[in-house]
């Protein structure tokens, strides 16, 4: 590698490529930085903010600021700590995560995450949203109750001519993340596939298609959240 700096999280002394986002450059150092948006090969969008760190006193996102030399990075801090909770709590509540309901579970990012930060009763009121959940494409499900509007089905998952299957619709209280119904009638089985593994949560489900990999067998079912990578 060629321009490797030097920097710090919580101390501990880090070297990675001068401009690699903190959030990759953490883990290529074998720390564990949450995050719901950012996804390996996509460019960042800082939606999530459960990847915030505090540099120089300042709070920002680790997935959009890149390193740079002698940087000190706090990321496990009480405080953030709990700003990282709270953010899993008004996910939780703001939408339809009833977890042993959910075919994801065992596969969720953000269940993972609640068990990770200790979640119990969230400190939040349940909102109870009634939102559409989308069955007309012939290979997925889509359930606006769960989306969390991160941006990943709209980044990665494109045809060959580089148009997206997902889009936003609406805006405010109302946005959505919605499918093309042109697009979906032609989408690969493989595309479906990796539509609902990108998204972090239950959202985007394949049709006719459950429980392939038994509860008490999936990924995060044995193991938390960035067990992978921590050093």
């Amino acid at each position: 590698m060629a321009n490797l700096i030097k920097f710090k999280i919580d101390g501990r002394e880090c070297m990675a490529e001068a401009g690699t986002y903190i959030v990759e450059a953490a883990r290529q150092n074998g720390i564990f930085i949450p995050t719901l948006c950012n996804m390996k090969g996509l460019h960042p969008k800082g939606a999530c903010r459960i990847c915030t760190v505090r540099i120089n006193g300042r709070l920002m996102t680790s997935c959009t600021t890149p390193v740079t030399d002698g940087i000190e990075i706090e990321s496990e801090s009480a405080d953030i700590t709990e700003l990282r909770k709270s953010i899993i709590e008004l996910l939780f509540v703001s939408g339809n995560h009833f977890c042993p309901s959910c075919e994801k579970s065992g596969n969720c990012e953000l269940q993972a995450l609640g068990y990770l930060y200790q979640m119990m009763v969230p400190r939040y009121p349940y909102d109870f949203p009634l939102k559409d959940v989308d069955a007309s494409s012939p290979k997925i499900i889509k359930d606006q109750n769960r989306c969390i509007l991160c941006k990943r089905c709209i980044k990665s998952i494109k045809d060959e001519n580089g148009r997206s299957f997902f889009a936003f619709h609406s805006r405010g209280n109302h946005l959505e993340v919605v499918l093309d119904e042109e697009l979906a009638a032609n989408m690969t089985d493989e595309l479906a596939e990796l539509a609902m593994n990108n998204c972090p949560v239950g959202s985007i489900l394949v049709k006719e298609k459950g429980f392939a990999t038994p509860i008490g067998k999936r990924k995060f079912d044995n193991q938390p959240i960035g067990s992978e990578i921590e050093g």
